[in-house]
């Protein structure tokens, strides 16, 4: 019994220090994600008032319709909360349901975004139209891209809980996919409030 109970004290240790740094990897990707989008701030800073004569982001940007796709991504991180707090009690159809519906305003918000870009770009405001649009899609395209990654996560995830259950790993997985979501969501209120918000004051 001695030995059975050694031996699961050993895998227990080991589970958990592989555990620490599987979470120490995801927080050290977080960090270069930081500085990724930092960076892309920066750029836009300096260019945004470079509009080559075209128009600024006070003639562009609609903020009614930017504040629905606001809304979509932020209630996103609260039914992702909800859906956290159902695999915590290992609560199988809850925790897929919430995440069904995180996925749904994931998407929403995603599509408002691609129909916002293709607007622009059927109006002659494509990327390459000045530095300010350059900076404009790369800021907030590369984010866009992150919410897609995320979606496809969410669904591996949300497949994984149904098929499987709550395994100590898929438990994992999704507290880091949570941390994830609620990183582009932090992300997303500085674009709105630097590049919508003041850009069209």
């Amino acid at each position: 019994m001695s030995d059975i109970a050694t031996n699961n004290a050993t895998v227990l240790a080991e589970q958990q220090t592989n555990d620490g740094k599987t979470l120490f990897g995801f927080w050290a990707y977080i960090m270069t994600d930081c500085l990724l989008f930092a960076s892309l701030f920066a750029t836009y800073a300096v260019l945004h008032g470079n509009t080559a004569g075209g128009e600024s982001g006070r003639d562009l940007f609609s903020l009614p319709y930017i504040l629905v796709e606001t809304f979509a991504l932020l209630t996103s991180s609260f039914t992702c909360g909800l859906a956290m707090l159902a695999a915590n009690r290992h609560a199988k159809r809850q925790t897929a349901l919430w995440l069904g519906i995180t996925f749904a305003l994931g998407l929403v918000f995603l599509v408002m975004e691609l129909t916002e870009f293709g607007r622009l770009a059927r109006e002659g405001n494509g990327w390459q139209r000045s530095g300010f649009l350059s900076s404009y899609f790369t800021l907030v395209g590369t984010h866009g891209l992150h919410i897609t990654i995320g979606l496809v996560w969410m669904a591996a995830l949300a497949s994984r809980v149904w098929l499987k259950g709550f395994t100590r790993a898929t438990l994992r997985r999704l507290s880091m996919f949570s941390l994830f979501w609620h990183f582009l969501d932090i992300v997303w209120i500085f674009i709105f409030t630097i590049v919508y918000m003041l850009g069209a004051a």
